[in-house]
């Protein structure tokens, strides 16, 4: 007789073994419809799940976080179902669910065409309005190779091979298709209503080059039809804001192939970057870090030392000159350790915060690579914090108020943090690691940020937090890090002096808040579709003429503007101002200034912002002001 408890805490007694879908028919014939899945002691289960003993149960349904992934899991599966029907020499491989959506990996002798993508969403769209039971069963891992060589799928024969002998495996069947699974799946066909197939990419076996390449279908799949409509116009808007189309409209910056995933930054786009960078570097100097500059390469020897040459040497770029290798920096630790090293150091001094405007390179893979997210070159607003272990909160929780202001100023109000603790395999002591993941927590408490917790996922020298910003489309971007380690001191050979005389090795933080300058800078495009705050844009206003008598005026205009601290841009041309209006509104600057000859005998300007909108006459000081009050509701001051 099991005994389930339910989330409310409420109990249900069986006279004998019964199914999750017989135990949510007893609650309500409601939620019997509505069961996807259900979660028995804390393990996603099928709802053909039978229970024999007293557990607790949760019905999970499409209102859960659990059932969209259920659902999205299950339409990969009717995607591979639609293609074994309309293509049957096609074999199947994997398929994942990714975030909102899926994708299904198969080896196909022709590529698929958007007619094909096409077809293949109509014939799931018939699949699944045919009802059809989803079953699961557990064979032998052999019996199941053989199954799968027997009805020609190689692929999935091959990865069923590579699980223990020993060990049994799932399949699920729906009508004439069966794929290997851990499940679990919907209970059947029709729960599975709205969904779209996106795009098809090459993908290769296993990731890996030397592979065959396949055919990856995505799709995309949801509980509700707003929700894909709603997710549908997201994807417009992301695609309008794509920052390397916006970097075209704006002349931003450009890449070729003579340097793969490096960047060519023109005027404009370099404009943004110092104004960045002068920010972060104002940010450094009010929270105590001193900047430093250390070598784009170093000697291998060096990189031994600190681990990177054995665990990290096919990302780094490497020459040989008179007899010695050497490698470009992927990262700044080891030479931040060379500068603590240079003169003895005293518990007094710390703790000693070294910041860098780092330059990086790292040997990504070319498939890899996407504009400004993913390069080869890159620079980071790195810093490294020595510090002995009763510091680590403090150092922490300051490190959390310049991070929390600096994402203010950049228009991010949104940040998600995720504290990672000690991995399976690490170093330092259980007792240093305790006090280590205290002192996290308790810095994030201080400060009143709630925190995923992720067990086992810090790295091996140490726990860390990670915080991710959530921009205009709500689309999360991993940024800031923190990151306690144990190791890399040690190695290094960092030491200072305490207060009983002592030789001890300092604890080190390593920290970033923006990541990579390129790529935040990519982020930032999207976020703000390319009409940054008055602050950050590249061009802040453009002063023009409407005819060739203002000319002298317009630039004594535009002189006293730059004078002031401001980028402008002075047009002269012998254009109509209508064209020229529709020039800059296009290029998204924030105020076009115009003056004719009515403001020339007044001595003011006429001021038109971005969007159009008509702020009449303005005396050159009554300009400034305003200028400035815009400037003061973007959080920061002017570059």
């Amino acid at each position: 007789m099991p005994c389930i408890t339910l989330p409310d805490g409420s109990k249900r007694i069986f006279a004998q073994p019964v199914t999750v879908a017989e135990v949510a028919q007893n609650i309500g014939a409601g939620l019997a419809r509505a069961a996807l899945a259900g979660k028995v002691n804390g393990r996603l289960v099928d709802t053909s799940f039978l229970i024999s003993s007293d557990t607790a149960l949760s019905i999970i349904t499409d209102k859960d976080e659990e059932g969209l992934e259920i659902i999205r899991h299950s339409t990969a599966h009717l995607l591979a179902y639609a293609v074994k029907e309309l293509f049957p020499e096609a074999q199947v491989t994997i398929g994942p669910v990714i975030e909102n959506g899926f994708y299904y990996d198969f080896s196909y002798d022709r590529p698929f065409t958007p007619e094909d993508l096409f077809a293949l969403e109509r014939r799931m769209t018939e699949l699944a309005g045919r009802d059809i039971p989803i079953t699961r069963k557990v064979l032998p891992r052999d019996e199941a190779v053989a199954f799968f060589k027997s009805i020609g799928e190689l692929y999935k024969a091959e990865i069923i091979e590579s699980i223990p002998a020993d060990q049994a495996v799932s399949l699920y069947t729906e009508g004439d298709f069966t794929d290997l699974c851990r499940g679990p799946h919907v209970p059947s066909t029709g729960k599975l209503k709205v969904f779209k197939l996106m795009s098809v990419a090459g993908a290769y076996w296993r990731g890996d080059h030397r592979n065959a390449m396949l055919q990856r279908i995505y799709g995309t799949a949801w509980a509700r039809k707003e929700d894909l409509e709603s997710y549908l116009l997201r994807l417009d808007e992301a695609e309008k804001r794509d920052h390397r189309k916006l970097a075209k409209q704006l002349d931003l910056f450009h890449m070729q192939d003579d340097a793969p995933g490096m960047i060519f930054w023109h005027p404009n786009g370099w404009a943004i970057w110092q104004v960045v960078e002068g920010y972060m570097r104002m940010q450094f100097r009010e929270y105590g870090y001193q900047e430093v500059r250390t070598p784009t390469m170093l000697d291998r020897i060096l990189w031994e030392k600190s681990g990177h040459w054995e665990n990290y040497h096919d990302h780094m770029f490497t020459t040989h000159s008179e007899a010695r290798d050497f490698a470009v920096k992927p990262m700044n630790c080891p030479g931040h350790v060379q500068i603590f090293n240079c003169g003895l150091r005293s518990y007094r001094e710390l703790p000693i915060r070294l910041a860098e405007f780092g330059s990086c390179h790292r040997n990504e893979p070319s498939g890899s690579l996407h504009g400004l997210m993913r390069v080869r070159a890159f620079t980071q607003d790195d810093a490294h914090i020595f510090c002995t272990e009763n510091q680590i909160e403090s150092e922490v929780a300051n490190f959390i108020v310049m991070l929390q202001k600096v994402y203010a100023d950049f228009g991010f109000h949104n940040v998600l943090v995720k504290l990672s603790t000690r991995p399976e395999k690490r170093v330092g002591s259980d007792e240093s690691w305790d006090k280590a993941e205290a002192a996290l927590a308790a810095a994030l408490s201080q400060n009143n940020l709630e925190y995923e917790l992720q067990p086992g996922e810090g790295a091996f020298y140490g726990p860390k937090i990670e915080f991710s910003l959530k921009d205009t489309l709500g689309r999360i971007w991993q940024c800031g890090t923190i990151q306690l380690d144990f190791n890399l001191p040690v190695r290094l050979g960092a030491e200072y002096i305490d207060e009983d005389n002592t030789r001890k090795v300092p604890v080190m933080l390593h920290r970033a808040i923006l990541g990579s300058l390129e790529r935040f800078l990519g982020i930032l495009i999207e976020h703000y579709a390319g009409a940054f705050p008055l602050w950050l844009s590249p061009i802040q206003m453009v002063v023009m003429n409407i005819s060739k008598a203002q000319e002298e005026y317009a630039a004594k205009v535009a002189e006293n503007l730059r004078l002031a601290g401001f980028r402008v841009h002075l047009d002269l041309r012998n254009e109509k101002i209508n064209y020229k209006i529709r020039e800059y509104s296009l290029q998204k600057l924030p105020y076009q200034l115009i003056v004719g000859d009515k403001e020339m005998a007044e001595n003011s300007i006429a001021v038109r912002t971005r969007k159009g909108e008509n702020l009449g006459q303005m005396l050159m000081g009554a300009l400034l002001q305003h200028l400035r009050l815009d400037l003061q509701a973007g959080g920061t001051i002017n570059f």
